[in-house]
């Protein structure tokens, strides 16, 4: 009795100290907040794009180089960079229809862009020519959601290829609109830079929500996405959904933290961030970077966990990301930018190219197992069985007990001979 009651005291105590522990508490409500009903579709379009950024940041990595020609040592150096393992040349030689690998000097590999591929690198960059003034205008309307009209080029360039602008917009477009947009440093850091507008445009200060019910001649609201079944959700995106739009292009500084109105501004703004982007996706932690900028709440994710019918989050390859769920019907997108039609054809070259290279490793494991498979003569086997049948009898005279045969008949007889 004492011995039990000695157990159940021990057993107490530990069940304080989990319950006490703040690591684990902090755990379990982290993982509780994160936690959302997982949609095939919209996995499938997140895990679509993966291959394609890696070899779309090699591909920019080789086209930097003198020549458009880079060492793979180089890009071994590169690999660490592009959160890859192993070596790069097993990578390359995987996209045979983009990279093309040879040898110089007998001792070095370099790495150069296929015809095919060049023929798509030219062909993005006359569709970025073209889309100048939809790269100008994503940057006003951001910069007009901003609360000082300003953004930081940094924290910017992290998001610039989510918007389509090209690596070196700084330089390509800023000079041509001076009426538009100017570079400003108010602290004097040179990690201050930051981008300002010059003038505001009140035609381009219209979401896509306010976009799309003008357009049906409908009031401003969300749409919602979801099927009928998950009731309770449903019921508190109409709850949601009743109370007024606040644009978000409206000044947020009228409005005070943690009210409804902030959060209705709040769930448009991300909306139409989202909208802007050529995928209809971003990542929540880079999101996060712009909370002063945008008046972003401090548990971002958790708001937006709240609005499974607008918005879907998702954890693929650990990086908790946002995707608008009106922008898909299934796992396509809708409406499709011009330069995401370039990528989707980079894409199909991609996938051409490892079916070449898969196709090639198939056949070659098939000769190797042609090789390690030796014919063997039946006439001979026969003859070595009758040899080793013959050895058995003709030696010891236990010999013959090890021939399965012989084995049986000695045993039947034994038992034959000691039944009653």
């Amino acid at each position: 009795m004492v011995f039990v009651k000695m157990c159940l005291t021990n057993l107490s105590r530990c069940n304080a100290r989990l319950y006490s522990s703040q690591p684990l508490i902090y755990f379990l409500r982290s993982f509780s907040l994160w936690s959302m009903k997982k949609d095939p579709d919209l996995e499938a379009a997140l895990s679509r794009n993966r291959r394609w950024i890696v070899n779309n940041q090699i591909k920019n990595i080789v086209i930097r180089c003198p020549n458009q020609v880079a060492s793979v040592r180089y890009l071994n150096k590169k690999f660490k960079t592009l959160d890859l393992q192993g070596k790069s040349i097993n990578w390359l030689k995987k996209y045979p229809c983009c990279f093309e690998v040879f040898l110089e000097d007998d001792h070095e590999h370099y790495c150069r862009l296929t015809k095919r591929m060049m023929s798509l690198v030219e062909e993005e960059e006359t569709v970025k020519d073209m889309q100048e003034p939809a790269f100008v205008e994503r940057l006003v309307r951001l910069l007009m959601m901003s609360k000082n009209q300003r953004l930081n080029v940094v924290k910017l360039n992290e998001f610039k290829r989510n918007f389509g602008f090209p690596d070196d917009y700084i330089i390509r477009i800023l000079p041509k609109y001076p009426d538009t947009f100017r570079l400003v440093n108010y602290s004097g850091r040179k990690s201050s830079m930051e981008i300002e507008l010059v003038s505001w445009n009140a035609e381009l200060a219209v979401s896509a929500v306010e976009a799309s019910s003008r357009k049906n001649g409908s009031e401003p609201c969300f749409l919602c996405c979801l099927p009928s079944t998950w009731i309770k959700s449903l019921e508190r995106f109409h709850e949601f959904n009743g109370t007024n739009y606040i644009s978000p292009y409206s000044d947020p500084r009228g409005l005070e933290e943690g009210s409804k109105e902030m959060e209705k501004r709040t769930i448009g703004l991300v909306h139409e961030l989202l909208s802007l982007t050529l995928w209809k996706k971003m990542s929540i932690i880079k999101l996060g970077h712009f909370k002063r900028e945008f008046c972003l709440p401090e548990k971002l994710n958790v708001l937006l966990l709240k609005h499974p019918g607008i918005f879907y989050v998702s954890n693929k390859y650990q990086v908790y990301t946002v995707l608008l769920r009106e922008g898909y019907n299934g796992s396509e997108l809708i409406e499709k930018d011009p330069l995401v039609v370039v990528k989707d054809k980079f894409g199909e070259l991609m996938k051409e190219g490892l079916h070449e290279y898969n196709q090639r490793r198939h056949f070659v494991n098939l000769e190797k197992k042609k090789k390690c498979i030796v014919p063997v003569n039946p006439d001979k086997t026969k003859e070595g069985n009758t040899e080793i049948a013959e050895q058995d009898d003709s030696g010891d005279k236990l010999g013959g007990l090890f021939n399965p045969e012989e084995r049986k008949r000695f045993y039947r007889v034994l038992f034959d001979e000691g039944a009653p």
